[in-house]
Order: structure tokens, then C-alpha cells, then sequence
């Protein structure tokens, strides 16, 4: 079986309901709070009954999972741009 080099990844047909965003970031409330914020803010209607928080083995870190409405693509660039922009977010997927 070959794959096909011009293959291209399937397009989210916008508004997209349930989206997922997940934020590995510090086990920090401050931290937290933030990426709270800027979720609020770039997602309104944020169901925050629906996140789910999984600490690391170590516990330094914890990934937070959120279900968005996402109304296309420059909203989800800002809001990945400003989460990774602070020094205690380090990765959203």
C-alpha cells in the first residue's frame, strides 16, 4: 500500500460544534486561570462542565481538555497564539 503524497488532511467545515483543544500546561491556579480567560474570551459559550483535567505522573504539569465551537480557522490561530505565547502553556493540540 502506497500513500499518496498529495494526500490532504480532511477540512473542518466551520462552525465546527465540539471541537477539542487540549492545554498541556503548568499545575499552576494562576496558569489555570489564564488559559480559563483566554478560552472564555476566544470561545464564548464555553461549557466548562465538560473539561477534563489529567495531571502528570509527576504532577508538574496537568493537560485540559475543552469542547469549543470553533468558528474558523483565525479563531483558532488566536487562540493558539496567545496559550503559547505565556511561559507556563507548552503545547495546545
Amino acid at each position: 500500500m502506497t500513500q499518496d503524497s498529495e494526500q490532504q488532511p480532511p477540512k473542518i467545515e466551520f462552525p465546527c460544534q465540539d471541537y477539542m483543544v487540549k492545554v498541556v500546561r503548568d499545575a499552576d491556579d494562576q496558569v489555570h486561570e489564564f488559559v480559563l480567560e483566554v478560552m472564555r474570551r476566544h470561545a464564548p459559550g464555553l461549557d466548562e462542565s465538560r473539561l477534563t483535567h489529567k495531571p502528570s505522573r509527576n504532577g508538574r504539569f496537568t493537560s485540559v481538555t475543552f469542547f469549543i465551537v470553533a468558528t474558523g480557522e483565525q479563531q483558532l490561530k488566536a487562540l493558539t497564539d496567545e496559550l503559547t505565547a505565556h511561559p507556563g502553556v507548552y503545547m495546545v493540540i
